[in-house]
């Protein structure tokens, strides 16, 4: 054979080899591809079996443990209304169980395979406040006095216990902030939220009806068992009236589930567990109709009256709101005394309107003149609330 066809021959070998080793390369990769498909397609079998085998199982009842027997008797009250004598499977664990758990049951043996853990309905765990407020007490004028209580019965009791072991007695439960609308109620709540630790929560009392027989009971419990949870807590119900007025003889329906709502709050406010590092502050401008059981000691042990501010308060007021203000030549004493009668929220108005004759006028600060006009037109607007509807309100 001639050199030539020699050297064509091993060209045509180191070709075929080349050829034949790219094919296994190719092959050795689908191998792997097809490998890592034939897992997934595996573990998506497997998952698929896992949920029909959930779809499979029977649904599961939910209970309330009323009592514990003994090691394995356990008194359970279903979801569908009789109670029944049952086992608890070896996977739940002994603390678990407990009176009023709630536990997840077997629907064909009844026996409690699962523990569920304690809920509060959302509206009581979205009352609870994150975030502290940024009023202060020095952002509140002419309630030295009812600043100086709400320290006394909220503050002193959570940040010194100590001082009312001393003496001997126990500090007050709660308090209840009466007064007319305006006059700084809710700001005393949440200047104590803003310097206490504690866990504020707020609701209104408006909030705790519900249309349905026992709902609004089971809110004002998670209330309560949420603030025991989360103590030191301070809990603030405002417009207390919603739910706490006058028990009558002749009531409606509706009536009668409100009752319920009151009964389930004096239970908590004076029931047998002791409420130490928990305080209630309310909030009402109507405590003419309040029930009577909610104003005994005991329950509200202090009542502060939060009136309309006289002479020196409305001045320390007027100094509050007007001291980010740019004003000239105000006097403040002069608006004081022509402010006989009006409420902290008026005051406000009064500033914030000053400041808009301001503006209008093209002025980037506030005269005696704006402050006058705006007492005008405030009373002005009172006399048009104050007047009953009709044909000639607007003329």
């Amino acid at each position: 054979m001639e050199r030539g066809e020699i050297e064509d021959d091993v060209l045509s070998y180191d070709y075929d080899r080349e050829e034949l080793l790219r094919q296994i390369r190719i092959l050795e990769d689908e191998k792997r591809y097809l490998e890592s498909e034939l897992r997934r397609l595996q573990n998506e079998v497997n998952r698929l079996k896992k949920e029909l085998n959930k779809m499979k199982a029977p649904p599961l009842l939910l209970g309330v443990i009323e009592d514990i027997l003994d090691k394995n008797r356990i008194l359970v009250r279903s979801s569908a209304g009789p109670s029944f004598i049952v086992t608890a499977s070896t996977f739940v664990s002994e603390k678990e169980l407990k009176p009023g758990r709630r536990v997840a049951l077997n629907k064909q043996s009844f026996s409690i395979v699962h523990a569920l853990p304690e809920t509060y309905d959302p509206d009581i765990t979205a009352a609870e406040v994150i975030e502290r407020p940024e009023v202060t007490y020095a952002d509140i004028g002419g309630l030295e006095k009812q600043i100086r209580e709400i320290r006394e019965t909220v503050e002193l009791p959570l940040l010194h216990p100590e001082l009312y072991k001393k003496v001997g007695i126990e500090p007050p439960k709660g308090i209840l902030l009466a007064g007319p609308p305006g006059t700084g109620k809710t700001l005393l709540a949440k200047a104590v939220a803003h310097h206490t630790h504690a866990t504020f929560i707020r609701t209104v009392g408006s909030e705790l009806v519900r249309k349905y027989i026992g709902e609004g009971a089971k809110l004002v419990r998670d209330l309560f068992a949420l603030a025991k949870k989360k103590a030191p807590s301070i809990v603030f119900i405002d417009e207390l009236d919603a739910i706490g007025s006058r028990r009558m003889d002749m009531a409606t329906s509706g009536d009668r589930e409100v009752q319920r709502t009151l009964m389930q709050l004096l239970a908590e406010l004076d029931g047998f567990e002791p409420l130490d590092n928990v305080k209630i502050i309310a909030a009402t401008n109507r405590p003419d109709i309040l029930d009577p059981a909610l104003l005994r000691p005991g329950r509200f042990d202090r009542i502060i009256l939060v009136p309309y501010p006289d002479y020196k308060s409305r001045i320390e007021i007027l100094k509050i709101h007007t001291q980010k203000m740019n004003i000239k030549d105000v006097d403040i004493e002069a608006i004081a005394k022509k402010t006989d009668g009006f409420s902290g929220a008026d005051l406000k108005v009064i500033c914030m309107e000053a400041g808009m004759f301001a503006i209008r006028d093209d002025r980037d600060y506030v005269t005696q003149e704006d402050f006058e006009l705006a007492i005008r037109k405030f009373l002005h607007a009172d006399e048009i609330r104050r007047e009953a509807p009709g044909e000639n309100m607007f003329a």
